[in-house]
């Protein structure tokens, strides 16, 4: 069962908390405004959930001066939208504030606080392939036009959401707790580690974590065979370093549906998969959206 907690309470527990925490506030003419979260730290996600008026015709949500569209859930009633912490955000106060278009022009503002609190990220040495440190001349250009598709994937927007149920873990290996590691390959600091790693056998099959649509099934310099999944509303579930790829771009998947195989490609250290979150580009570790019910 969900416990409810005001934010004022909720910002003062241990940030070790884990469990998904629905904020509920007081409302007018019936329109509900729920906030579902695991904790307020970088790297977590905020569904922003309208439910309780059928006349709803248009609904955004601002945040650090994005503008997050919201569609409707599994139930045509609810509507919804997915706020990324990104990973780089910095602790402090920030406002969330929602705009809602009824049937008959009228419109409904609503604004709510949240406290993000800091988050420490572990600090690591790992040692690779030299050419995926410093890149040899003949391959920036395929790693810039890499990077560019990667922003346009991030930029597409599905207003409805496509997931199923609950989000699962998509492979049976042991999930290494490395999200958001600073990370130093070489002795060259690099980027802080987006995802989190799953050590599993050569070949162990990667299953979808939820039901969407298949943006990118292809092979990158860094990420070596890689596939993307859209969720809808601006969630994207990202699956690394396969030995082989069994989706295709463009097709539709069910959660729970094989996409690939566990390998060694791209900037590796042993066979595994690295799986991450985007949610409008923002990083979000994945089990923050494997702890919220979508049942």
């Amino acid at each position: 069962m969900k416990k409810t907690f005001i934010i004022a309470v909720f910002c003062v527990l241990s940030s070790q908390y884990i469990f998904p925490i629905q904020e509920k506030f007081p409302q007018t003419a019936d329109l509900r405004v729920n906030m579902e979260f695991r904790t307020l730290q970088p790297g977590e996600v905020v569904i922003v959930r309208l439910t309780g008026r059928e006349d709803v015709k248009l609904a955004n949500v601002y945040f650090l001066e994005s503008k997050y569209t919201m569609g409707q859930g599994q139930d045509p009633a609810e509507w919804l939208a997915f706020v990324g912490l990104d990973l780089g955000i910095k602790p402090g106060t920030y406002t969330i504030d929602i705009s809602v278009l009824f049937d008959d022009g009228i419109y409904q503002n609503i604004s709510r606080e949240i406290l993000v609190l800091d988050k420490p990220f572990p600090l690591r040495k790992l040692w690779v392939e030299q050419e995926y440190v410093t890149p040899p001349p003949e391959e920036m250009e395929r790693i810039r036009i890499e990077s560019e598709l990667l922003r346009e994937i991030y930029n597409i927007f599905s207003p409805h959401w496509l997931g199923e149920g609950n989000f699962i873990i998509p492979s049976a290996g042991e999930v290494m707790p490395n999200f958001g590691e600073r990370r130093i390959f070489n002795n060259q600091p690099r980027s802080s580690h987006s995802g989190v790693d799953i050590s599993s056998p050569y070949g162990s099959p990667v299953r979808a974590s939820n039901s969407g649509r298949i943006v990118l099934a292809n092979n990158l310099y860094f990420a070596g065979k890689t596939v993307i999944i859209d969720h809808g509303l601006g969630v994207f579930t990202l699956y690394c370093h396969f030995s082989k790829i069994t989706a295709k771009r463009g097709e539709w998947i069910k959660k729970g549906d094989v996409i690939g195989e566990v390998g060694v490609t791209g900037r590796v250290t042993g066979p595994h998969l690295h799986w991450g979150v985007r949610i409008f580009g923002n990083r979000v570790d994945p089990f923050s959206l494997v702890s919220l019910n979508f049942e």
